[in-house]
């Protein structure tokens, strides 16, 4: 059976044995098979029981919060599992193709570090898994996994050839797991991966014969984001067992999942081009060297030959003679064998790089065959010279082998001289220029030197001159080619045709038949036409018969005697040949014919939504919710479901970007980008109260004072205080742009977050405090009741060791606790979506809980804020020893997933509700502390395109709650107080009126011109809900604002500014 190492993938060879061990596996197979089915049904029984519990929500598939992280999770870690298995095996596979390379010790050896550092990281990531979701992953002990297997059956393999000393090769051995791993580790782990990974990419770079700059670029940001991670990691040491820091590591399994496959991507394509063009390129270079080391040998051998003739020659001029031929004779003996080290050099596995190498040897290595080989020759020649005139030959022989020697001797050096030349040309300019751009530059420069015009001119003449030669000798040569290619077609024609006449047209003379001009299609003596191929393209084209065809029996006999056997007519080489042809066709056209009805028989079967989605109904199961909390949520669930929209305010010109109900409920602020904020009473009907005109610029928030006396609005970087009568008592400038501003519990100031930054300032705009939550840059800030903590959220600028990541979205977000006494950050928690809000539950009668918000399509969570000793900081008294964590509550799972538009909101009396709104229209409601989906409204297309929702904590029977939407609409909810129809009669009210009440008005049109934009997303998840459903996004509205009433309230210019 195939056995994994911290579920990396590898094969075991334990099947393979005697009929014995067969069986017995066989055996151990199928009891294990029972085993399984036996749990498989117990789990389908579990499954079917669970199934029969009462859910108190009408919508069958909502997900319980629980349960889907359980599902969601183990998902995300087997993913990640099979992706870095993949990674395993492309390593093993580019360690298999390596092997044959030169040098490649080095390589392999990082590979299998690298392997093993990827099953140290599955198995701590396996961990940390099986604490998250131990439902859903099971945890692997080291002890139990047979690490040797491998090892024994390679060494019963040895021992059968009789090689018992001989030990694995590293490459091939399995990857194995450190028993001490902990938690803890893993930023030590981080650090190594990045290690072993830049390890690799160097020793895959000291392959100089092929580079790829895509498997540099994928591993240089997979190794940048594992420094970044590790030193981020590092800041929460000892909290490795806490459950949001498990779930932060949990989730870098997509972020460090799409390196791993790009990196797999990357090596697997490395695989298939660069190790062959690895391979050739040594191949090429290793058989330079072995043609070098020829021609050496062979060169030395001519050298003693001729020796014989001179070794006895005792004049001066024999000496010589004898001298040079020995210099020769060892010059080459030189140059075969330094080829033949170099060779074996080259095709060593174990050899170093090129880089690691000092300079002298690899130019002995490289560079001196080649140069010894040139001496032989040159002191061969010379020698050969002497020789001459030693040997007393005559005074023409004598010359004409000086000569042609020197000749020789020239040509050999001018190229030697070259290609030393172009060396030094690509040493010197990197490739950009050849060596004659250089040689035309510096012509230039010599010849426009003072003097050198004339013999310039005199060199460019002769140059012209030159050209105009070469060019003449060119079109000679190109005549004489079709020439002579003319008179070769001309007289193989005629040759042709005269066998022709001989063979076929010789009018009774020949033996040979005369072949029919017309046949019929299914003849063997068809006419040859056209179209068909030629008979030499058919032989080019077509394989040769093994055997001689078997010609038709309605063919003439005579056909069969009248060819030779050795020497065929043309004509009867024509008719095999559409023999063949005919053959082929039919071969064809049948294999054709089957492929065509084999893929008309193969139906194209695809997955639907339906299918997936009900795959998924089955799979997530509800918990049941008891005692109390089933009870509130029965009391909670009617309420929500009757609320509807009872007002269609006409409010902005442009989209609604922030709106809240002051904390008495009389007054609703809403913000918007049309420079304006609006204030309006509560009540029925909704009456417009003032109108707030802002010059600078959008208005972006707006914010109640605690008593609900005071209302500040913000601008880019400038914050006003208005009262609720619409009087602007101060504008005060801040220097840097502002994120938003919260107000302190006392109501005599407020935070103004600022980058990093939070600014403590009264209501005059005097600044009395500071507090630096670096490196976090802050998006939104929260204060504790006791006013001493401030909870930030927001991305990371930095890690601690001035790392970035690849990419911005990879950057780290966390949410910080500010102790305003010591002022310093006391706790940290690492996120991974995108955090944009934090709102504090006014009820700390259960603590202190915060709702956090995020961007897209993360949906909202309940953090809780525990204190806690503080076990590393004995300097104060026990009462300030405390700290606050946060501890992760709920998620707050959507119906389906959407994309949240601004941030989440506590609802209800005592903050029993949590609601959000998304983009598209929809808005969910949960409860609280059971973090249960009790209330869901579809889009609709009155309801599209929200952008914020505020809910009116003075409502208790009914509720009520405000959404802002693109238009610039302000829709209230609550429940009609005008609603006679009841039961069946109100929904088909409902839907003869296309979806809306009966006491729908529509809304009054905007005195301002502007076009309305459609919904981004369609919800066809949601049309199965039931009537109750449909009863809950039942919509009524008032006619309009009373435009008269309103009264607008400008900041004065003589208004005091901070």
């Amino acid at each position: 059976m195939p056995k994994n190492i911290g579920g990396l993938e590898a094969d075991d060879d334990t099947t393979r044995g005697p009929p014995n061990m067969r069986r017995k596996a066989t055996r151990k197979e199928t009891i294990l098979s029972l085993v399984e089915m036996l749990l498989q049904a117990n789990d389908e029984s579990s499954n079917h029981g669970d199934e029969e519990q009462v859910n108190l929500e009408d919508d069958k598939d909502v997900p319980t919060v629980d349960e889907h992280l359980q599902v969601v999770g183990a998902e995300t870690f087997h993913k990640f599992q099979k992706r870095i298995n993949n990674l395993d095996k492309e390593l093993r596979n580019f360690a298999n193709a390596a092997r044959q390379l030169g040098s490649s010790a080095a390589i392999l050896s990082s590979a299998f570090h690298l392997r093993e550092r990827l099953a140290q990281i599955l198995h701590l990531y396996r961990e940390n898994a099986a604490d998250l979701f131990p439902r859903k992953v099971v945890r692997t002990t080291i002890n139990n996994i047979p690490d040797d297997a491998p090892a024994q059956n390679t060494s019963r393999r040895l021992k059968l050839h009789g090689r018992h000393h001989l030990r694995i090769p590293q490459h091939f051995a399995r990857p194995k797991v450190d028993e001490n791993l902990d938690l803890e580790d893993f930023p030590k782990q981080f650090d190594a991966l990045a290690t072993d990974v830049t390890t690799f990419m160097d020793c895959l770079n000291e392959f100089p014969e092929f580079t790829d700059e895509a498997v540099n670029a994928s591993i240089s940001a997979f190794q940048g984001d594992l420094k970044y991670w590790a030193s981020c990691l590092r800041e929460y040491n000892g909290q490795f067992r806490y459950p949001a820091v498990q779930r932060y590591i949990h989730d870098l399994t997509s972020e460090m999942g799409e390196h791993i496959d790009a990196i797999s991507a990357t090596l697997s394509m490395f695989i298939e081009v660069g190790v062959p063009t690895i391979r050739f390129a040594q191949k090429h270079g290793a058989t330079n060297l072995l043609n070098l080391s020829t021609v050496a040998t062979f060169f030395s051998a001519v050298t003693a030959t001729t020796m014989q003739f001179s070794y006895e020659l005792k004049t001066h001029s024999g000496t010589a003679v004898n001298s040079f031929w020995f210099a020769s004779l060892v010059f080459s003996i030189a140059a075969a064998v330094n080829s033949l080290l170099g060779l074996t050099w080259k095709q060593a596995m174990y050899r170093s790089p090129g880089h690691r190498v000092p300079w002298w040897v690899l130019i002995w290595i490289k560079r001196s065959p080649l140069v010894f080989l040139v001496m032989s020759v040159a002191s061969f020649s010379v020698g050969l010279c002497c020789f001459a005139y030693a040997s007393e030959q005559s005074h023409i022989t004598s010359t004409i082998t000086t000569v042609f020697t020197a000749f020789t001797s020239f040509g050999l050096l001018a190229v030697s001289a070259w290609f030393a030349s172009e060396r030094w040309a690509f040493g010197r300019h990197s490739g950009r220029k050849w060596l004659s751009d250089i040689i035309m530059d510096a012509s230039d420069r010599f010849f426009s030197l003072p003097g050198m015009g004339v013999f310039g001119s005199c060199v460019r003449k002769i140059g012209k001159g030159y050209k105009k030669t070469k060019h003449a000798f060119r079109r000679g040569r190109r005549a004489t080619k079709r020439l002579s290619s003319r008179t070769v077609t001309y007289f193989s024609r005629t040759s042709s045709d005269d066998e022709k006449h001989d063979d076929v047209e010789a009018n009774g003379n020949s033996n040979g038949p005369i072949l029919p001009l017309s046949s019929p299609p299914n003849s063997p003596t068809f006419k040859y036409s056209m179209s068909d191929p030629l008979p030499s393209e058919i032989r080019a084209s077509s394989p040769s018969p093994t055997t001689t065809p078997t010609l038709d029996a309605t063919a003439p006999p005579s056909i069969m005697e009248g060819s030779s056997p050795t020497e065929p007519s043309v004509g009867r080489q024509l008719w095999q040949n559409a023999i063949r042809t005919v053959k082929m066709r039919s071969a064809v056209s049948s294999n054709l014919a089957a492929m065509a009805q084999k893929t008309r028989g193969t139906p194209n079967r695809q997955r639907t939504l339906s299918s997936t989605l009900q795959g998924r109904k089955r799979m997530i199961a509800e918990t049941p919710v008891k005692g109390v909390l089933r009870s509130r949520i029965a009391t909670l669930t009617p309420q929500l479901r009757c609320l509807e929209t009872t007002k269609d305010l006409t409010a902005h010109q442009a989209l609604v970007k922030h709106m809240q109900f002051s904390p008495n409920g009389k007054y609703l602020a809403t913000s918007s980008w049309d420079r304006t904020s609006l204030i309006f009473r509560v009540g029925d009907p909704f009456v417009s109260h003032r109108i707030l005109a802002h010059a600078k610029g959008f208005v972006h928030q707006v914010a109640w004072s605690p008593t609900g006396h005071l209302l500040l609005t913000k601008l880019n970087k400038s914050v006003k205080v208005w009262t609720e009568d619409g009087v602007c008592q101060r504008t005060i400038d801040r220097p840097v742009a502002i994120e938003s501003i919260t107000w302190l519990p006392t109501g005599d100031g407020f935070l103004s977050v600022e980058g990093t930054l939070v600014a403590k300032l009264d209501l005059k705009g005097n600044v009395m405090g500071q507090y630096d939550f670096y490196p976090v840059k802050l998006h939104d800030v929260a204060v504790t009741p006791d006013g001493i903590r401030l909870l930030g959220v927001g991305p990371l600028l930095e890690s601690k060791d001035h790392l970035r990541p690849s990419k911005p979205r990879s950057v780290e977000k966390r949410l910080a606790v500010y102790n305003t006494l010591t002022k310093t950050i006391e706790h940290q928690t690492p996120v991974l979506n995108d955090v944009r809000d934090i709102t504090l539950a006014r009820n700390t009668k259960h603590g202190l809980i915060a709702l956090v918000s995020y961007e897209n399509r993360a949906p909202p969570q309940l953090w809780k804020i525990d204190m806690v000793k503080d076990h590393l900081n004995h300097e104060h008294n026990a009462a300030d020893n405390l700290v606050a964590r946060f501890t992760l509550r709920h998620t707050y799972m959507p119906k389906v997933q959407v994309e949240f538009a601004g941030p989440s909101y506590f609802g209800g009396k005592n903050d029993e509700l949590v609601l959000c709104a998304g983009k598209a229209g929809d808005i969910h409601i949960w409860d609280t502390e059971s973090g249960a989906l009790l209330h869901h409204v579809r889009a609709q297309a009155l309801g599209g395109d929200l952008t914020c929702i505020a809910w009116n904590p003075a409502a208790e029977d009914p509720f009520m709650f405000a959404t802002g939407s693109h238009d610039g609409a302000v829709r209230i909810w609550t429940r009609p107080t005008e609603s006679t129809d009841t039961g069946d009669e109100a929904v088909s009210s409902v839907l003869e009126n296309g979806g809306h009440s009966a006491s729908y008005t529509p809304r009054t049109a905007s005195p301002f011109e502007f076009e309305r934009t459609d919904s981004p997303l369609t919800q066809q998840e949601f049309e199965s809900t039931d009537s109750i459903g449909i009863s809950g996004s039942v919509a009524t509205s008032e006619v309009g604002l009373l435009r008269e009433l309103r009264t607008v309230a400008f900041a004065s210019e003589q208004e005091p500014k901070r």
